[in-house]
C-alpha cells in the first residue's frame, strides 16, 4: 500500500485551475442581451388572456414556454433584472412593442418578482398596480408565471428584482430594462 503524499497547491496552480470557470463566466457575461424585432417587422397581435381562455374576438396563441434556461451570475438584485427582462423579450418577442413607445401609453405598472435558487418564482406583487386596466395586470401576472423558469441566480442564490412594464393600447409591451424610450411629440 502506497501513501502518496499531496502538496498544496501554489497560488499558480490554484488560478490556472480557476481559468476555464473564469474564462466561462466572462463570456457569459458579454454575451448580447435579446432586443426587440426590428422596426420593420410585423408585429404579433395582443395577447390579453390565457390560452384557455378566449379572448375578446381574436385567437390566443399557445403559451411560450422556456426551453433550457441558463444560470444568471449577476451579483446583484439590478444586474439580475437585465437576465430576467432578456428572458422575458426571448420568450414573448411577438409580443414586444418595437421601437419607441408613444408618448401616452395605455398602463404602466410596477411589480417586484421573488425567485428562488431554480429561477422558480415564489412571489411577486405590484408596487404600482396599472388597475385602470385589469386586463393588463391579469396578462403580466400570467406572463410573469408562465416564463418560469428564469435564470437560475447561481450567484445570489434567491433573488428580488422590481421590473417596470409598459404597455402599448395594441396590446404589446416593452420593460423599463430593455425599453427603447418614448416619442415626445403627442
Amino acid at each position: 500500500m502506497s501513501l502518496r503524499h499531496h502538496a498544496t497547491p501554489s497560488p499558480t496552480q490554484r488560478l490556472l485551475r480557476a481559468l476555464p470557470l473564469g474564462v466561462l463566466t466572462l463570456l457569459a457575461a458579454c454575451s448580447s442581451p435579446v432586443t426587440a424585432p426590428p422596426a420593420g417587422a410585423p408585429a404579433g397581435p395582443p395577447m390579453a388572456t390565457s390560452p384557455t381562455t378566449p379572448s375578446s374576438g381574436s385567437p390566443s396563441p399557445s403559451a411560450p414556454g422556456p426551453a433550457s434556461v441558463k444560470p444568471s451570475y449577476a451579483s446583484d438584485p439590478r444586474s439580475y433584472r437585465r437576465d430576467a427582462a432578456a428572458h422575458l423579450y426571448a420568450l414573448n418577442n411577438g409580443r414586444i412593442y418595437s421601437g419607441k413607445l408613444p408618448p401616452l401609453l395605455y398602463a404602466i405598472g410596477v411589480m417586484q418578482v421573488e425567485l428562488d435558487a431554480r429561477g422558480q418564482v415564489r412571489s411577486f406583487g405590484w408596487l404600482r398596480a396599472p388597475k385602470h386596466a385589469p386586463e393588463v395586470m391579469a396578462e403580466i401576472e400570467r406572463t410573469v408565471r408562465r416564463a418560469a423558469p428564469y435564470p437560475a441566480p447561481a450567484r445570489l442564490g434567491k433573488v428580488v428584482y422590481t421590473e417596470t412594464w409598459l404597455w402599448d393600447k395594441s396590446g404589446r409591451f416593452q420593460l423599463d430594462t430593455l425599453t427603447e424610450g418614448q416619442r415626445s411629440e403627442l
